[in-house]
């Protein structure tokens, strides 16, 4: 009898969650750039396909060109039953606040700021630590003891990525040079190769041999030009080592795939809940990317030597500094 009772409630179980994923339509709303700019919108990208290989279940997807799609295609998407919206991008915020309003019963998971509705999720990560790590890096392989920066659109989340790859190429040298640089300030930014090499080749001319680029697709410039002037770069948000394998110094890994395929297996087994998730080193929500591409460009000296860094920080030793939390950089 209690082998039967047992049996019946796995039935109910396993019925439960099949009719959950049998009703999942879930879908990715990409920010401007485009779901192959081989960075921030490519990791949503990779999430989603990697939970339709392990499962299955197809998701609809939407490349934003203009400001005046975010909220159409939201809508539709809500309209016709999509759940999860899964939204990438700070710039979709405002948007995702009105719709998700609109339709309580629709759950949104918005990436990169924080809408505090109860059917919305917001994943924001600390792109500073995982800065940090890679500008220590930067530092510790300049011959020139200057390294840069460029970022894509001037705004407070690319303020984080900078002044986190500063704290740590100060860390590990104080008198290191940090150049910096803003592709734009409209979202015509993220998706500007020609500029990012023109910022990158300005800054090699100014004494940089590694540069870190926060900007998108406008970062596939940036990596050529590091490439045709002998320099080292650094990838962002995935991993991009394997692009310019001897140029490819590593890559700030922003999870946004985990945070994409979370969302969709959340849902389908009837998990998901709202409010802020913040994701750091400790939470591998970021991390240093170490692989078969950069693997010759570091040796095992320097790789301790980030990973002590990656576990201070976990452990609370060493506090990086938010941008956001002041508006300014300190180290």
């Amino acid at each position: 009898m209690k082998k039967s009772i047992m049996a019946i409630a796995g039935l109910v179980i396993g019925l439960s969650i099949i009719t959950a994923q049998a009703a999942l339509k879930p879908s990715v709303i990409y920010d401007m750039g485009g779901k192959f700019d081989k960075s921030f919108n490519q990791a949503s990208y990779n999430g989603a396909e990697q939970y339709l290989k392990d499962t299955g279940i197809k998701y609809a997807d939407f490349e934003i060109k203009n400001e005046a799609q975010r909220e159409q295609v939201m809508l539709r998407m809500a309209q016709r039953g999509h759940s999860p919206i899964v939204v990438a991008g700070f710039q979709q915020a405002p948007v995702v606040e009105r719709v998700a309003k609109k339709f309580p019963d629709t759950k949104f998971v918005l990436i990169d700021a924080v809408v505090d509705l109860p059917n919305v999720r917001s994943v924001v990560f600390k792109e500073q630590e995982g800065s940090f790590l890679v500008g220590a890096l930067a530092a510790l392989k300049s011959k020139t003891d200057t390294v840069s920066f460029i970022g894509g659109m001037d705004i407070p989340l690319i303020r984080k990525f900078a002044c986190g790859y500063e704290q740590g190429a100060k860390y590990v040298n104080i008198d290191v040079k940090v150049l910096q640089n803003m592709t734009g300030t409209t979202p015509a930014a993220w998706n500007d190769p020609a500029k990012g090499s023109e910022l990158a080749r300005a800054q090699f001319d100014q004494g940089a041999d590694v540069v870190y680029g926060a900007a998108g697709g406008t970062g596939v410039g940036i990596n050529q030009a590091a490439v045709d002037s002998g320099k080292l770069a650094i990838g962002v948000d995935s991993n991009q080592n394997y692009m310019h394998p001897g140029t490819m110094l590593t890559s700030m890994v922003k999870r946004v795939d985990v945070a994409v395929y979370k969302a969709f297996e959340d849902v389908a087994n009837d998990n998901f809940t709202s409010g802020l998730q913040v994701l750091g080193l400790k939470e591998e929500g970021v991390d240093w990317a170490l692989d078969e591409f950069n693997q010759p460009l570091l040796d095992e000296t320097v790789v301790a030597q980030i990973n002590s860094l990656k576990q201070e920080i976990i452990d609370g030793k060493i506090s990086v500094h938010n941008w956001e939390d002041t508006q300014s950089c300190t180290y």
